[in-house]
């Protein structure tokens, strides 16, 4: 078992720290408020004690081999690494600090350099899939960094996700989270679009649902999604509008640097910023068809 400081309890963050716990690792966590340490609570199995928690990040990373992050943007991530009482001063030499949320490239590129002048390799390996995953070990890590190091947290990472890919060097784990997330918000916004339309033609939202999902343009998220577009106001938040717009922010970035061609993830863009300006920047990203239900084109 190795000994792992998880900073960052979030949503995902609490279900994956849980997820390390019970598989017997070393864990101290730390997390900005006390809701993610209710959280994490919340997660563990019945008879599982909550791993140590410190009051800093610098605290929490003392002696751990790895480092893992999920925190909710790159300004989150330098603040945690770098700025007071952070983590980057008091890390073992020859320790790994793995980010997992998505950060964008540049951060990722960044933060690679930074860490090395600490003598600490940095990996970007971001995750797909939703919460309800991670409780499940399901997730689908994309590993950006050294060949050794990742297969050296590999086994670590096993708590929560079944597939750790690594798919380049420093940098392409988030060049590849940015591309599966612009599928997913596309397909978000289009799932959303179809499904009113049907409903504008007479169709009632559960018969349109069941077609879709008997057709060729079934997915596994509309499956994990379903409840939410069924039921947009009864069901948790998983992944908010704004999020989606922090994605496609990022995508776009890294798409213009790049002299990529991202026309959909432009639209798609817009459409976010739509429905955040309405309030519902903190509703679950299913609730764009729910805004357009509320606001039909005049």
């Amino acid at each position: 078992m190795s000994r792992v400081a998880f900073l960052g309890l979030g949503r995902m963050g609490a279900v994956m720290a849980a997820r390390l716990t019970e598989a017997g690792h070393e864990i101290r966590v730390w997390n900005r408020s006390a809701e993610g340490h209710r959280r994490l609570a919340a997660e563990l199995a019945p008879g599982v004690a909550p791993p140590k928690a410190a009051a800093t990040p610098a605290a929490a990373v003392a002696g751990a081999e790895f480092v893992i992050t999920m925190l909710a943007d790159a300004d989150a991530l330098e603040a945690v690494l770098f700025g007071s009482d952070g983590a980057a001063g008091a890390m073992t030499h020859g320790s790994v600090v793995c980010d997992m949320g998505t950060i964008g490239v540049e951060a990722a590129l960044a933060c690679a350099r930074r860490l090395h002048e600490h003598g600490v390799v940095f990996l970007d390996a971001p995750v797909s899939g939703s919460v309800s995953a991670a409780r499940a070990g399901s997730l689908s890590a994309m590993a950006g960094g050294p060949v050794e190091q990742v297969r050296r947290i590999e086994p670590v990472l096993r708590a929560f996700a079944a597939a750790v890919r690594r798919v380049g060097g420093p940098g392409s784990g988030q060049a590849m989270k940015l591309a599966v997330n612009s599928v997913l918000h596309m397909h978000n916004a289009a799932l959303s679009e179809a499904l009113v339309l049907a409903e504008h033609g007479g169709v009632d939202r559960v018969t349109a649902l069941d077609v879709l999902a008997g057709s060729a343009v079934a997915s596994p998220y509309l499956g994990y999604k379903r409840a939410a577009f069924e039921d947009p106001d009864g069901q948790p938040v998983a992944f908010t509008v704004d999020l989606m717009r922090k994605d496609l922010k990022l995508i776009r970035a890294f798409a213009a640097g790049s002299a990529a061609a991202v026309p959909l993830a432009d639209t798609v863009s817009a459409v976010c910023d739509t429905v955040s300006d309405a309030g519902f920047g903190d509703r679950d990203m299913s609730f764009l068809a729910e805004h357009h239900r509320r606001h039909p084109r005049r």
